[in-house]
């Protein structure tokens, strides 16, 4: 093939989109279908319980808008990073939405999924023989933290993809996957080079995020032997040169830069040039292969239950003052669990966050005046859930009708719901950034099932 065309309708599986717009890329002759399906920036939680960000239903909507339009272009199928996180949980999630869309619709595709999943005492076998090493800014792992985790996966690189579809997979949905190894899988595979492909893979990841309204749509990226162009599905939207090389600062811990399974990829001589008023044409993008591949493992393991609470002030004399009646409340709850519950300062844990004032950025936050109305979100960590309530419970009066030290009344503050203690559940943390010496595939497991029929 002189190029090969890669559709990419959005950032993420279950986010919706116009469906005009993938008709539109299948007009301009698109040659694949990729499409992300989650990410770790949600936090650990989706790891950690294996459950997915995303709706059923928008899941559905999804794969039908992109099911129908490959199925009539006789034209592959990826999805990566299957429920959020990559779990087999959420690969099988999927594959079971998937089923019932093709059922529905009368569709003959061959589904192939790819199982990113980890067991901890395989994993103890490679760190035994050396081949875990650390990312920074985490130390050397061990066995107990492996043990700890309730689930694990490995981010595959593009290698176990070009398998399933080189077995005849028509719909590949992949575990953990790198955003971009999803759509580098099959321009690879059809021999383009891989400077150009990884670079249009990492641009094409967000959808339309590289474009001049990420609202409206994906883009079409066309991978050639000398570079590749990003052209926007929507045709009322742009991309520009700025807008696709910013996308190499999306994420990226260096804006030339980025690691694959397989290797580097190396933008600094790349250049971006505007065909026309929509167009970019992007040259000059190298991809250095690496003397070891590696696979980069995330894990997550539950920290305790969470009980949250939250009220409202507009209190003027509380408002003046207010970093001095947070650390108040933070002394008040200290005593008052400690002499009517009897746990020591170890025994659980919390956070108080003053949201209009300086909740996000903390010391970081460059206003100085009196906040109007603050927020006040009280979030305790323990060991058990009815530890943690119980922690809230405490606080609650405190955080209902708690005076600065110069009032002589008591406030009256807000709870906007009741009652105000919210159990949240299992909290978790992530706890692994390592990666693994092996080879590409030796990590993952593919299953190919039979075409789904009506």
């Amino acid at each position: 093939m002189d190029n090969v065309r890669v559709l990419a309708p959005s950032g993420m599986l279950g986010a919706g989109w116009d469906h005009a717009t993938v008709e539109r890329g299948i007009a301009l002759g698109a040659d694949v279908i990729s499409i992300d399906g989650g990410s770790t920036d949600s936090g650990p939680y989706y790891l950690g319980s294996a459950t997915a960000k995303t709706t059923a239903k928008a899941v559905a909507r999804d794969l039908r808008s992109l099911f129908t339009a490959a199925a009539g272009a006789g034209i592959p199928v990826i999805v990566g990073s299957c429920g959020t996180s990559g779990t087999d949980r959420g690969v099988d999630w999927i594959a079971g939405i998937a089923a019932g869309v093709l059922a529905e619709e009368g569709l003959d595709l061959k589904v192939a999924r790819i199982y990113s999943e980890q067991n901890a005492a395989e994993l103890k076998e490679h760190l035994d023989a050396g081949r875990v090493h650390p990312l920074p800014p985490l130390g050397e792992l061990t066995a107990e933290t492996l043990e700890s985790c309730t689930h694990i996966v490995g981010a595959m690189g593009h290698e176990p993809i070009v398998a399933a579809l080189r077995a005849g997979a028509q719909v590949v949905l992949a575990g953990r996957a790198t955003d971009t190894a999803v759509a580098a899988a099959y321009p690879l595979m059809k021999g383009m080079p891989a400077g150009p492909t990884w670079h249009a893979a990492k641009i094409v990841e967000c959808g339309g995020q590289c474009t001049s309204n990420p609202r409206a749509g994906g883009v079409l990226a066309t991978i050639d032997a000398d570079g590749f162009t990003i052209e926007p599905l929507d045709p009322e939207v742009a991309c520009t040169p700025i807008s696709v090389a910013a996308h190499m600062l999306y994420e990226s811990a260096d804006p030339f830069e980025m690691r694959e399974p397989a290797g580097t990829l190396d933008v600094r001589d790349a250049r971006y040039t505007a065909l026309d008023d929509r167009i970019v044409r992007v040259e000059g993008s190298r991809f250095h292969i690496a003397d070891q591949h590696t696979i980069k493992l995330e894990g997550a393991r539950i920290t305790g239950y969470e009980t949250v609470s939250f009220s409202a002030i507009r209190d003027p004399l509380i408002l003046a003052d207010i970093d001095a009646w947070a650390q108040l409340m933070r002394t008040m709850i200290t005593q008052r669990v400690g002499q009517t519950l009897g746990l020591a300062d170890d025994e659980y844990a919390f956070d108080l966050r003053l949201y209009g004032h300086n909740a996000v950025l903390d010391d970081l936050e460059p206003e100085s005046g009196p906040p109007r109305e603050v927020g006040v979100m009280l979030l305790v960590n323990a060991p058990d859930q009815a530890t943690a309530t119980a922690v809230a419970k405490v606080a609650n009066p405190l955080m209902l009708h708690l005076p600065t030290p110069g009032m002589n009344y008591l406030p009256s503050l807000a709870f906007p719901f009741s009652p105000a203690e919210v159990e949240r559940g299992a909290a978790y943390e992530f706890v692994l950034n390592h990666v693994v010496d092996c080879d590409p595939a030796e990590l993952f497991r593919t299953e190919l099932g039979e075409k789904t029929h009506a």
